[in-house]
């Protein structure tokens, strides 16, 4: 079977095809036929060594890829809800050799579900890791119905899927976006926008004057942008981050690993994706062979929505 992955940490030409062992799937698992992986932040820092003294327990290749979809061509026992056949899409915690960019792919049935009903495959690649990641973030800030729900990077794969499932949740969503990126940001649904800086702070605080109840912070602020929250209230960071906060503001820490089996959370994006609640955006698609100028592209900036590759 084929991967794209590095046998050396480096820049994006680092990335190449090699070879390993077939695997079949075992009991509670799935074997997938990957046909769309995407290509997320967290791929670069895998590529690059981020991770390097991790993954140096094993041996090379080191595949990055915490996204897929394709068909099912294997069922392990003790699987119900999945079938030969079936498209699907899953989460992946790369670890080695063991990454989406992956020809063939064994998973945990339960971070595998159908992909949503008219997706493609390199649409429904870009849903479970960023979507998980943001169903986290909510579960952790545990808003009540009502509730203010500050956004920033809102434009951005995991604020954009923020947006909309805190719409879904019965929550009032200020999202910052910059001119560019305003009409986005408006059509995943928010109720308010701010322009995204330095000053967003004090944009959130113009009109809430006594801060957001929660705010998920897909833009990688942390510190910054703790004053656009209430006192007493809470913050989602992604790159685990953990403070030091202020004014009784708890900080929650988001690892979608810990969701990586949380089927029903996953099929319930489906779910709200099928019902036009959830809007995928694929940015631009590559061969696996093009891997390389896939991360090229993402770390350049400016994408809007996921790059993906397909085999």
């Amino acid at each position: 079977m084929k991967v794209i992955g590095v046998d050396e940490f480096g820049g994006p030409e680092m990335l190449r095809a090699f070879e390993i062992p077939e695997q079949h799937a075992g009991p509670g698992e799935v074997r997938l036929a990957v046909r769309a992986a995407a290509v997320n932040p967290t791929d670069t820092i895998h590529r690059s060594g981020g991770r390097a003294e991790l993954l140096r327990r094993d041996p090379p290749p080191y595949v990055p890829g915490m996204d897929v979809a394709g068909v099912i061509d294997e069922v392990g026992t003790g699987v119900s809800h999945l079938s030969v056949g079936d498209d699907a899409m899953g989460i992946v915690v790369p670890t080695a050799s063991h990454g989406g960019y992956s020809s063939s792919l064994v998973l945990p049935a339960r971070s595998v579900t159908r992909i949503p009903a008219g997706s493609t495959y390199a649409e429904a690649s870009t849903l479970p890791m960023n979507g998980l990641t943001a169903r986290y973030a909510l579960d952790l800030l545990n808003l009540p119905t009502g509730s203010t729900l500050a956004v920033t990077g809102a434009a951005g794969a995991f604020g954009g899927y923020v947006v909309q499932l805190g719409i879904a949740a019965g929550l009032h969503v200020i999202a910052d976006a910059s001119e560019f990126d305003e009409e986005l940001v408006r059509s995943l649904g928010a109720h308010e926008i701010v322009r995204r800086g330095p000053d967003v702070v004090d944009r959130i605080r113009d009109r809430h004057p006594d801060g957001v109840d929660g705010l998920a912070d897909g833009s990688v602020q942390s510190a910054e942008v703790l004053g656009a929250i209430r006192d007493g209230g809470s913050m989602a960071t992604v790159r685990g981050w953990d403070g030091p906060s202020e004014r009784d503001i708890t900080i929650h820490p988001v690892w979608v690993r810990e969701y990586a089996t949380e089927l029903e959370r996953l099929d319930e994006l489906r779910t709200l994706t099928e019902a036009g609640l959830i809007t995928l955006r694929v940015a631009q698609t590559f061969p696996a062979e093009q891997a390389a100028e896939a991360h090229r592209v993402l770390e350049a900036g400016g994408t809007r929505g996921r790059c993906v590759i397909e085999f």
